[in-house]
C-alpha cells in the first residue's frame, strides 16, 4: 500500500484511536501494527471475528479481557535449559496462566462454542495449568518477591535473620550511645554500608572505636565504622543471608523447571491473548462509534456504497460530524466534488480513504448498515500543500509528483484521491492538465474522487463517460456550509458572495463580477437555480415524509381501533350466545316444572284439563319471554344465500313451519284467533302466528304419524356429532334437533351429522331440515378425512 497515501490520510492516527481501547500494551501494539490488506480471504474472516467479539462483549457474561503482561522475554528464556527466571518474571507467567484459564472458560462457557465459533477456535489454544498457576501464587507475591512461607527452610532462615539483625542493631545502638560526645555524630543512627551494619563516628574517634571503616562522608569528617563487637554477629547474618539466597534460588529454579515443559503452550497462549486483545480493542471501537460491519466486495467490483459514513478522527474529537452517503454504480468511476472553501471537501476525501483503509485492516469503520466496499489493491492520495524547500518542491510540483505516482501505479483495482485538482498554477493550464489526468484515470476504471473549484472541470461530467459531478451543499442565505453531499449536481464556489459578507468594497465586487466570463456567469446562475430547486425539493420531501409518518400513525391507530372493535364484537357475541343459552336453559326448567305439574294433576285425576291449559300457558309465556330477550344480533343474522324457492303456502293445518324463536320446525295442527297450535317433535305448542314461517311448498312433507302424546325434556349433553344411521325419517327430526340444541347451548362452532350414503333419502331429508334452520350458517358434505358424502358438516351462525 502506498506509504505516502497512508501518511496524508492520517491512517496511523486512526489506528492509534483504535489501539486506545486495548486492555494491554501488547494488544495496543498489535493494533498499531495492522496494515491494509488486499486479500479478501483475510479481510472477511477478520471482520467476522471483530463482529463476534462485539456480540460477545454485548452479552450478559460481564467479561472483560484480564491482565496481559509482556512475558515475551521470560517465555523465550524458558527454552534455554538450566536457565532460572526471576521472581517477578515467574509472577508475570502466573498472571498469563490465570488470564489464559479465565479467558478460555469465559469463551467456551455453556453454548459459547456454538454462538462464537471463531472466538472459540482461538480460545481453544489457551493453556490451562491450574496446579502450576497455584504453585507460583503460593511462592511469589504480587510485588514479585518470594514469599516467606514458600518453603519451611526459607521461613526458618528469614525468622533467624530477622532475630539476628534485630539484636545486632540493638547492640550497635547501645554501643553508639556510650561513646563520648566528641566522638558521636549528632542525630546519627545505625545504618548499612556495603551490606554491613555500621555506626557513624567522627574521624578523631577512629582509634578509640577501632573496627573496620566501610565508608566516609563527603567532607571526610564522619566515618562509617563496623565496631569489633559487631563483626561476629555480622558474619553470622551474612551466612544466614547467603543460605536464604540459596534457598530462594532453589525455589525459583524449581518453579522454572516446572514451567519449562509448558513453554510452547505459554507461547501459543500469549499469541492468542494478544490477538484476542486486538479484537477486543477493535470491537470496543466499533461499539464506541456505532459502526456496522461493511460488506466487502472483490477487487475491481464496480460498485461502491457508504451509508452513514463519518470521518474517524473528527468523530474522536467529539466534533459535530455530519455523516455522508455515497453510492457509485456500474460505470461510474470518477466523482468530481465541487463547492466553496471550508465546505468539507477535504474532510470528505480523507473520510472516503480512511473508511476503506480501516475496513481492509480488519477494523469496523464508522459506517452504517448497508455499506459495501470493494477491496483496493492500491490507494494513492494527493491531498494538502506539500511544498518543500529542502526537496525544491513548489506546491504545483508536489501535486505533479503525487499525480505521477498515481499514473504510474493506478489500475482498475485502485483508489485515487486528489484534492484541489488543477490548482497551484495557471487556472487554464492547471484545469487542462487535471482534466487530462482524470480522463486517463477514468478510462483505466480507477475509482477516483477529486475535489476542485475550476469551472471547466465541472463540465467534464458532460463530456466523459464515467465522470459524475457532486457537491457539498452550502446555505446561500447564511453563507455557511451544511456539509451534506449531493451527487449529480456540481457546486458553486461562492467566492464573491463570501467576499461581500466579509466587507470588501461593493465597487471592487461589482468590477470582479463584470470581468467574469459569460460562461462562468451562466454556469453560476444555473447552479444557483439548481440549488434553489434542490432546496425546495428537500423541503417538499421533508413535508412528504412528515405527512407519510402522520398517515402511518393514523393508519396504525385505525387498525388498533378496528382490532379493538372486532374484539369487542366477539366479546359481545360471546355474551349474547351465553345469554341465549341461559334463557333456553331457564325455559327448559320452566317446561320441566310445567310437565311435572301436569303429571301430578293427571295422577290425581281432578281438574286435569284446566291444569293442562295452565301448564301450556306457562310454556307459551316462557317461549314468548325467550323470543323477546334473544339479542338482536341473533335475530338479524342473515341466512346464507340459497337458490330461489317456490312461494310458501298460507298458514293452515298440516303446513310445515319454522318456529323462529326456537329455530325448530314443526307442523301446524290448528289455527285460531291469530295463534297456531304447532306440533314440533314430541312437543305441542300454541304460538303467535308471526313467530311462524311457512316452509316453501317443495319443503312440505306428508303429515307424519303423530308422536306419542306427552312431553320430553332432556339435559344438555353436547357432542360434536350425531349418528343417525339406521333411524326412520320420523325419528330423525327429534334426535337431530335435540343434538343440535345441545351443541348450540354448549357453544360448539361446528357439528357433524353422520347419515351414511345409502339411497340418499335420509341425507336429502336432513339437508331440507338444515336449510330451514336459521341457526345454521353453512352446511356442506364432509371431506374425505371427515367421512365424505356420508357426513354433513354444519357451522352455526
Amino acid at each position: 500500500m502506498n506509504s505516502h497515501a497512508l501518511n496524508v490520510l492520517e491512517y496511523r492516527d486512526a489506528l492509534d484511536l483504535v489501539a486506545r481501547n486495548a486492555a494491554s500494551a501488547l494488544g495496543a501494539e498489535a493494533v498499531r501494527a495492522l496494515e491494509p490488506s488486499a486479500d479478501l480471504g483475510w479481510i472477511e474472516p477478520e471482520l467476522a471475528r471483530v463482529e463476534e467479539m462485539r456480540a460477545f462483549l454485548g452479552g450478559d457474561n460481564g467479561w472483560a479481557l484480564p491482565a496481559l503482561p509482556d512475558v515475551r522475554e521470560p517465555v523465550r528464556r524458558l527454552r534455554i535449559e538450566g536457565s532460572v527466571l526471576e521472581a517477578a518474571q515467574l509472577r508475570d507467567l502466573g498472571t498469563l496462566l490465570a488470564s489464559s484459564r479465565t479467558t478460555r472458560r469465559a469463551v467456551l462457557a455453556e453454548g459459547g462454542a456454538e454462538r462464537f465459533p471463531l472466538l472459540a477456535l482461538m480460545a481453544g489454544g489457551l493453556v490451562e495449568a491450574e496446579k502450576d498457576e497455584a504453585a507460583i501464587a503460593r511462592a511469589i507475591d504480587e510485588a514479585g518477591a518470594v514469599r516467606d512461607d514458600a518453603s519451611p527452610a526459607l521461613y526458618r532462615l528469614r525468622r533467624e535473620i530477622k532475630t539476628v539483625r534485630g539484636r545486632l542493631v540493638e547492640r550497635l545502638a547501645g554501643y553508639m550511645a556510650q561513646l563520648p560526645d566528641h566522638y558521636r555524630v549528632a542525630d546519627a543512627s545505625v545504618t548499612v554500608r556495603d551490606g554491613r551494619y555500621v555506626i557513624p563516628v567522627r574521624r578523631e574517634g577512629r582509634g578509640e572505636v577501632g573496627g573496620i571503616v566501610h565508608d566516609e562522608s563527603a567532607t571526610g569528617a564522619t566515618l562509617f565504622v563496623e565496631p569489633p563487637l559487631a563483626v561476629e554477629a555480622m558474619n553470622r547474618l551474612r551466612e544466614l543471608e547467603a543460605e536464604e539466597a540459596r534457598e530462594v534460588l532453589r525455589i525459583l529454579r524449581e518453579l522454572t523447571d516446572r514451567l519449562r515443559p509448558l513453554q510452547p503452550d505459554l507461547l501459543a497462549s500469549l499469541g492468542a491473548l494478544v490477538a484476542l486483545d486486538s479484537l477486543y480493542a477493535r470491537a470496543c471501537y466499533a461499539l464506541r462509534v456505532d459502526g456496522r460491519r461493511p460488506g466487502m466486495l472483490a477487487a475491481g467490483t464496480e460498485h461502491y456504497e457508504v451509508v452513514y459514513g463519518r470521518h474517524p478522527i473528527l468523530l474522536a474529537r467529539n466534533a459535530d460530524v455530519v455523516p455522508f452517503d455515497l453510492r457509485m454504480d456500474q460505470g461510474e468511476r470518477t466523482l468530481l466534488i465541487s463547492g466553496p472553501n471550508t465546505g468539507g471537501k477535504t474532510v470528505l476525501l480523507k473520510a472516503i480513504g480512511l473508511v476503506s483503509l480501516l475496513a481492509q485492516s480488519g477494523i469496523v469503520p464508522p459506517v452504517g448498515e448497508g455499506t459495501k466496499l470493494p477491496v483496493f489493491r492500491e490507494v494513492f492520495a494527493d491531498i494538502g500543500d506539500e511544498q518543500s524547500i529542502e526537496a525544491s518542491l513548489s506546491t504545483f510540483s508536489a501535486h505533479l509528483k503525487n499525480l505521477r505516482e498515481a499514473l504510474d501505479g493506478a489500475g482498475w483495482e485502485s483508489l485515487v484521491l486528489t484534492d484541489e485538482a488543477g490548482s497551484g498554477t495557471d487556472p487554464v493550464e492547471g484545469g487542462a492538465l487535471a482534466a487530462a489526468v482524470l480522463v486517463e484515470l477514468t478510462r483505466r476504471s480507477c475509482f477516483t474522487v477529486a475535489t476542485t473549484h475550476l469551472g471547466q472541470l465541472k463540465l467534464l461530467a458532460t463530456q466523459e463517460r464515467g465522470v459524475i459531478n457532486a457537491s457539498l451543499q452550502f446555505d446561500a442565505d447564511r453563507l455557511v456550509p451544511t456539509y451534506r453531499l449531493v451527487k449529480g449536481v456540481p457546486g458553486r464556489s461562492y467566492g464573491l458572495a463570501i467576499a461581500r459578507r466579509l466587507g470588501l468594497p461593493e465597487q471592487v465586487l461589482a468590477t470582479a463580477e463584470s470581468t467574469l466570463p459569460q460562461g462562468e456567469r451562466d454556469i453560476s446562475r444555473l447552479l444557483l437555480e439548481l440549488e434553489a430547486k434542490e432546496q425546495r425539493l428537500d423541503e417538499n420531501q421533508l413535508r412528504l415524509d412528515r405527512a407519510q409518518a402522520e398517515t402511518e400513525r393514523l393508519r396504525a391507530e385505525l387498525e388498533s381501533r378496528e382490532r379493538g372493535l372486532a374484539q369487542r364484537e366477539k366479546d359481545a357475541e360471546r355474551r349474547a350466545r351465553q345469554q341465549a343459552r341461559d334463557l333456553l336453559l331457564k325455559a327448559r326448567e320452566e317446561v320441566e316444572a310445567a310437565i311435572g305439574e301436569l303429571r301430578a294433576t293427571a295422577e290425581q285425576g281432578a281438574a286435569s284439563e284446566e291444569a293442562a291449559r295452565a301448564a301450556r300457558r306457562r310454556v307459551e309465556e316462557a317461549a314468548k319471554r325467550q323470543r323477546e330477550r334473544v339479542p338482536a344480533e341473533r335475530k338479524t343474522k342473515s341466512a346464507p344465500a340459497a337458490a330461489p324457492r317456490r312461494p310458501a303456502p298460507e298458514l293452515e293445518a298440516g303446513v310445515r313451519v319454522r318456529i323462529e324463536s326456537l329455530g325448530r320446525t314443526g307442523t301446524v295442527v290448528e289455527v285460531r284467533d291469530g295463534k297456531a297450535t304447532v306440533e314440533a317433535g314430541s312437543m305441542r305448542l300454541t304460538l303467535p302466528s308471526d313467530d311462524l314461517t311457512p316452509l316453501a311448498a317443495g319443503d312440505q312433507e306428508p303429515q307424519k304419524k303423530k308422536a306419542q302424546a306427552g312431553w320430553f325434556v332432556h339435559s344438555v349433553d353436547a357432542r360434536p356429532e350425531v349418528d343417525l344411521r339406521g333411524m326412520r325419517v320420523d325419528e330423525v327430526e327429534t334426535v337431530l334437533g335435540r343434538a343440535m340444541d345441545d351443541a348450540i347451548l354448549s357453544g360448539l362452532p361446528t357439528f357433524r351429522i353422520i347419515h351414511g350414503k345409502g339411497t340418499g333419502a335420509l341425507r336429502a331429508f336432513i339437508r331440507d331440515l338444515l336449510k330451514a334452520d336459521r341457526r345454521i350458517a353453512t352446511a356442506r358434505p364432509g371431506e374425505l378425512f371427515e367421512g365424505g358424502t356420508g357426513v354433513t358438516v354444519v357451522e352455526f351462525a
